[in-house]
């Protein structure tokens, strides 16, 4: 179960890139100090890794309620199937809707990463981490069902640690891609991509 939340992460983060892509490509990071980048990225990482932490820890304790009504069995399977849809059909999670007050909610938090990403502080990138973990996001949904299928807090917690940690490397990438691009190319991404 928790090697599926790993290879879960490590398979998805190829829809990462288009999702939370021109975040990490837009992480203000030190281009001139390999050292302190390489902090500020995993600054950031830890940041969304706590908030999918706590996102499992919520939905695992919700999961009890399915294992005490007997629904384990059917979530499983639901879980399973859904997982394997969105790695062959990523774009079935784009048709999504919300609703106006949970669309506000989303507005606000862009905002604020929009915010945090013209900073350059000490507590900047474990800030845009942790925004970053509650965006919307069809892979994490599905890795929210995992956390729930555990029908555990604890469980339900390390399984989002390790769906995030899956998502590191591709993400790693693409951070210190961004980190070499040119400011003018830079500008113009943000403006296209991004808020």
């Amino acid at each position: 179960m928790f090697l599926s939340a790993i290879i879960f992460g490590l398979l998805g983060s190829f829809h990462c890139i288009g999702m939370c892509g021109p975040i990490a490509f837009m992480l203000p990071v030190d281009r001139d100090k390999p050292l302190k980048r390489f902090f500020q990225i995993l600054s950031y990482h830890f940041g969304r890794l706590l908030t999918y932490s706590l996102i499992g820890l919520l939905f695992g304790f919700l999961g009890k309620g399915f294992y005490f009504f007997g629904f384990q069995q059917q979530l499983s399977i639901i879980v399973g199937v859904s997982m394997i849809l969105i790695i062959l059909f990523p774009k079935l999670i784009q048709k999504m809707n919300f609703s106006k007050g949970v669309s506000k909610v989303i507005l606000k938090i862009k905002n604020n990463l929009g915010n945090e990403l013209k900073k350059k502080g000490n507590d900047t990138f474990f800030t845009i981490g942790f925004l970053n973990g509650f965006l919307p996001c069809g892979l994490v949904y599905m890795a929210i069902f995992g956390a729930l299928a555990t029908s555990n807090a604890f469980y339900g917690s390390i399984y989002m640690f390790l769906f995030g940690l899956g998502t590191i490397p591709l993400m790693t990438a693409v951070v210190y891609f961004g980190a070499f691009a040119k400011g003018t190319f830079r500008k113009k991404y943000k403006k296209q991509y991004l808020f």
